[in-house]
């Protein structure tokens, strides 16, 4: 990992690049807050932050900051970033006091200035916690290209952002109980459903899914590199 550092006047800052930023929130908190008052809108996103916080040391992450009923949270490590983001989501259960949670995963570069973290990879991570849904965790291609793959997702194709230049590419973390039950891309080895698998090829009595057409090709050509027949 390279690490640059860029100095001004009275304001250091430091930019690190490669660390994987988690945006966890409450989805469903406005409404909360409408129905049943501030107090206990407060009491609920406080209760989140708690639980949040008593699984970061098992991780190696630091918390950022929270903005109301969501954390910001740092990882050195995405392969923990995700395991993380994993158990915000299902670990602390599902729903949290009626309320559901969702993650979104973001690794890139940002800038470290008084214990505080700013720049695309954060602003980016707040993003794809927005598109995701309730018990959710959303991850950008930048980050699913670095984990590694005993951790299953699924492709959930091009989105577009505030301030990105182009589309990017945006996966669903599969939750372990059921990546077991999917079938696994021989290629790129990503959990496939096969509703929405991109192409599917049969040799001899199994049938194998392709999460992408890049995928789908390179099995053809070689169908035996992939599934040891060579």
């Amino acid at each position: 990992m390279s690490t640059l550092y860029q100095r001004q006047p009275g304001r250091p800052s430091q930019q690190i690049e490669g660390h994987t930023f988690l945006f966890a929130d409450l989805a469903g908190y406005t409404a909360l807050t409408e129905a049943h008052g501030d107090e206990h809108a407060a009491d609920a996103a406080a209760e989140f932050c708690a639980a949040v916080r008593a699984l970061l040391d098992q991780h190696g992450a630091e918390e950022v900051k929270v903005i109301g009923d969501a954390m910001l949270v740092r990882v050195s490590d995405p392969d923990q970033g995700v395991r993380l983001a994993a158990r915000i989501v299902s670990g602390l259960g599902a729903r949290h006091r009626r309320l559901g949670i969702r993650v979104g995963v973001h690794t890139g570069t940002a800038v470290c200035r008084g214990g505080d973290w700013f720049g695309s990879a954060v602003n980016l991570a707040s993003r794809v916690a927005d598109l995701a849904r309730s018990g959710e965790v959303l991850l950008t291609d930048a980050t699913r290209q670095v984990i590694e793959d005993g951790l299953a997702v699924r492709e959930l194709g091009p989105r577009r952002f505030k301030n990105v230049a182009g589309p990017l590419l945006v996966y669903s973390l599969v939750p372990e109980q059921d990546a077991a039950s999917l079938p696994v891309d021989p290629v790129c080895h990503m959990a496939v459903d096969p509703e929405r698998a991109a192409a599917r090829q049969t040799l001899g009595e199994i049938e194998y899914f392709l999460c992408s057409p890049e995928c789908a090709r390179a099995f053809a050509g070689d169908p035996g590199r992939y599934i040891g027949l060579r």
